[in-house]
């Protein structure tokens, strides 16, 4: 099962996404613990800003409170997040400019975001190879404010397969495919997407690894552009049972934000 704390695709599905990895395999101490069953949780705050295509910058807090357990080639996931956007209104986490919200004058808004729940079910896993397969399916309900723009206010349904592969006894190399089902509200004409990433991760020291990771997907909206952004991340273990991350990303298309930021923590009982 792929270790991982990023918050989803970092561009997108910070989601809560899920979405990017630390790419470790387990020890044989965290394989005995995940066949008996492993909880963790992992928190921490990403920070974005961008004009999408438009005139005027949002600026996005995202703190999300992730709770995971994972048994056997299992792993189950819910995702509650904070969120705090600044800016003229018409911006959504994750789609862009929204064609039925009219830009005004920049304010803040802030609430719950949308929560996300998701199930990820190991396929191939070849210690000897260091081939690892998931599948994965994800749901984000609609319990973020669409009338504040911190979300679209519809469900959205994805499902994704991941693939990690040891290249040296230092380096891997990483990546995912997959299709989202997006919930349009009224007017917004939003869309399905396609989507990927590929990445390398390279191990500094025990327990310290040193990632990129480059993601594109579709345009959901008609008013915004196809995601691109490159994430760049340093993931080091504390203790058995704590592990700090922290990333910076690029974007390079409207879909994304321009520049971005975050550290996340987790803990395992």
């Amino acid at each position: 099962m792929r270790k991982h704390l990023l918050p989803g695709s970092v561009a997108a599905l910070l989601a809560a996404t899920g979405l990017a990895s630390a790419q470790q395999q387990p020890s044989p101490a965290d394989t005995a613990s995940v066949q008996s069953g492993s909880f963790s949780l992992t928190t921490g705050a990403d920070y974005s800003t961008g004009k999408y295509g438009g005139t005027s910058s949002t600026d996005i807090l995202y703190v999300p409170l992730t709770g995971a357990y994972e048994m056997d080639k299992w792993l189950f996931k819910v995702t509650v997040p904070y969120i705090m956007v600044t800016g003229p209104g018409n911006v959504v986490r994750g789609i862009g400019i929204i064609k039925s919200k009219k830009a005004g004058p920049r304010t803040t808004q802030s609430g719950v975001g949308d929560v996300v729940a998701g199930v990820t079910r190991n396929l191939i896993d070849v210690t000897g190879s260091g081939t690892l397969v998931d599948l994965t399916g994800k749901v984000k309900f609609g319990t973020a404010d669409a009338g504040k723009a911190l979300g679209t206010g519809e469900n959205d349904y994805g499902a994704q397969i991941d693939l990690t592969q040891r290249v040296t006894s230092a380096l891997s190399a990483f990546g995912t495919f997959g299709y989202k089902i997006i919930g349009s509200p009224s007017g917004a004409q939003l869309k399905n997407v396609f989507f990927g990433e590929a990445g390398a991760a390279v191990k500094l020291s025990e327990g310290s690894r040193l990632g990129a990771i480059f993601h594109a997907s579709q345009a959901p909206s008609p008013v915004s552009g196809p995601e691109r952004d490159v994430t760049a991340y340093l993931t080091q273990e504390l203790s058995e049972r704590w592990k700090l991350q922290i990333y910076g990303d690029h974007g390079f298309a409207n879909g994304s934000p321009d520049w971005g930021g975050g550290a996340m923590a987790s803990f395992r009982f």
